[in-house]
């Protein structure tokens, strides 16, 4: 890794980035030449849009030379030629690889990673065939029409969102080969509600767990194969696992088959693994997944380059930064007007918050600067008709970052009241972005808007495959860089560690702490 490992607040840059004189009006920024010309080309005519930013030439600059100072792109090569950039837990961060080779060859073991990862893909793309044409079936001899995937986290937020993107493209084109569902919670209820509604005769099964011994999962798990049961079904006919080498899991004779990952993909960025190959690749096919990874590559490629003018995710990063570390705001929000795409704010609250979520720097020592900031969002107009009137007339200025797409997915919109649904919904989208900015004078005090609300916009001609791969990228590498910047570990997350422990104790009657014990007695039966 590299020596420059310095914390953002001991950087000359960013000492010359608090100096500035901060926009004094996005109001008078926001000019139709800003709208036509602030954005940076991201893939196929695909752009990122930062002219609702409070950001103008010399702030730009001063991003420039804190990203330089950072070495944070160097930093990214470093990462992709295998280096430990994991340093708490001693591993390399190879995401990357899984879409595409950058770098120098990455061995591991005497084995060449990236052979290893399309060595699975490879893998999951002929047992899908089989699927599909019916030579694999169930415990019944019916073909598979569902499958569902059994997992949580990382192994649940990103996939799901994924395929919940890409669905009713798909359906509607007439190439969905499966239908998928979901199953994460250890609420009974949650595998309940989805088992109550599938041909068990006819779903395939995915559990997904690196270790083999996730406790939600491998609970779930035996809910599914009693149910299968109970419908007289081999539960081995109707299920694959997708978990590591060494895992409990491996070449189990409970399952089909197995497919592998590995420590050096972490849940959160595992959607391009196996991890999300699987379910994506039952549901849409090959040809659909080799876009949606092209997209991701594409956008790794060009988060190569050292110029922010050229980087759409480092800039997007840098941004963040300067909005979190200088301005001051605490959360920001994750706004895309496309119901597609109605789980991917939740996904990117678990890749934001869970990687920069750290108060320590990478030599473990504490921070004195905020690092990653609260992510949340929800689809459009729906948001708008929940939590934006305090984004609108609060009292906190949140940033926000909207997604939109000129036409549908489905090619089924029709005219009405003299402008199609996708007219209206993207009237909405840049009526929104022009009020958050500029606000509105107004003689009653509640109807004032004070404005000021800062905002970037990733618009394309439609949500493809390949586009959603680029999109997931750029969040994925502006997430990587802020960490960067920043100086913390973006890639371990020992927060989740010490509830897990406390369980453990509560679950072996084991538990050491009075305040756990007394609320133990509040749930006792």
């Amino acid at each position: 890794m590299t020596k420059t490992t310095n914390n953002l607040d001991s950087c000359e840059a960013f000492a010359q980035l608090t100096a500035l004189q901060p926009v004094g009006n996005l109001a008078t920024l926001l000019t139709p030449q800003r709208v036509a010309t602030a954005q940076v080309a991201m893939d196929d005519g695909m752009w990122f849009n930062y002219a609702a930013k409070a950001v103008d030439e010399p702030i730009l600059q001063a991003l420039q030379q804190l990203a330089d100072e950072q070495q944070v792109v160097s930093q990214y090569r470093q990462l992709l030629d295998g280096a430990v950039m994991n340093g708490s837990e001693q591993r390399m961060v190879l995401h990357h690889l899984t879409r595409g080779q950058l770098g120098a060859d990455v061995v591991h073991g005497g084995t060449s990673l990236r052979d290893f990862y399309q060595q699975q893909l490879d893998r999951i793309a002929a047992f899908c065939v089989q699927v599909h044409n019916g030579e694999v079936r169930g415990g019944s001899g019916e073909r598979f029409t569902r499958v569902c995937q059994i997992g949580i986290g990382g192994s649940d937020l990103g996939p799901r969102a994924m395929y919940l993107a890409l669905a009713h493209g798909q359906r509607s084109q007439k190439q969905l080969k499966l239908e998928a569902s979901f199953i994460s919670n250890v609420d009974p209820d949650d595998a309940g509600q989805v088992l109550a509604e599938l041909p068990l005769s006819r779903t395939l099964f995915i559990l997904v767990s690196k270790s083999g011994t996730t406790q939600e999962t491998l609970t779930n798990e035996s809910l599914v194969r009693e149910a299968l049961r109970s419908q007289e079904l081999d539960p081995a006919r109707h299920m694959v696992a997708v978990t590591s080498e060494t895992s409990p899991l491996a070449q189990s004779k409970g399952f089909l088959t197995s497919f592998y990952m590995d420590d050096f993909v972490g849940g959160r960025f595992s959607s391009t693994s196996a991890v999300g190959a699987a379910v994506l690749m039952l549901a849409f096919g090959e040809t659909v997944v080799k876009e949606f990874l092209a997209g991701a590559h594409q956008q790794d490629c060009l988060a190569l380059n050292p110029n922010v003018d050229e980087n759409p995710a480092l800039l997007d990063a840098l941004i963040g930064v300067y909005e979190r570390n200088v301005l001051g705001y605490p959360a920001t929000a994750v706004l895309p007007y496309s119901q597609a795409l109605s789980r991917f704010p939740a996904h990117l609250q678990q890749l934001d918050m869970e990687s920069n979520g750290k108060s320590v720097n990478r030599q473990g020592q504490a921070v004195r600067y905020a690092t990653g900031p609260v992510v949340f969002g929800e689809a459009g107009t729906n948001g708008q008709h929940s939590f934006y009137q305090l984004l609108h007339q609060g009292t906190d200025r949140i940033p926000l970052q909207f997604i939109g797409f000129l036409r549908e997915q489905g090619g089924s919109d029709r005219v009405i009241q003299g402008s199609t649904s996708q007219q209206k919904l993207n009237a909405n989208l840049m009526a929104q972005i022009v009020a958050f900015a500029k606000g509105r004078r107004h003689k009653e005090a509640n109807k004032v808007f004070v404005g000021q609300r800062p905002s970037s916009l990733i618009y394309a001609a439609q949500l493809t495959p390949r586009v959603l791969g680029s999109l997931l990228a750029h969040f994925e590498n502006k997430v990587m860089f802020q960490g960067f910047l920043w100086n913390i570990n973006s890639f371990d997350q020992e927060g989740v560690q010490l509830g897990k422990m406390l369980t453990q104790q509560v679950l072996g009657g084991r538990v050491e702490d009075d305040a756990l014990d007394a609320y133990c007695r509040l749930f006792q039966s």
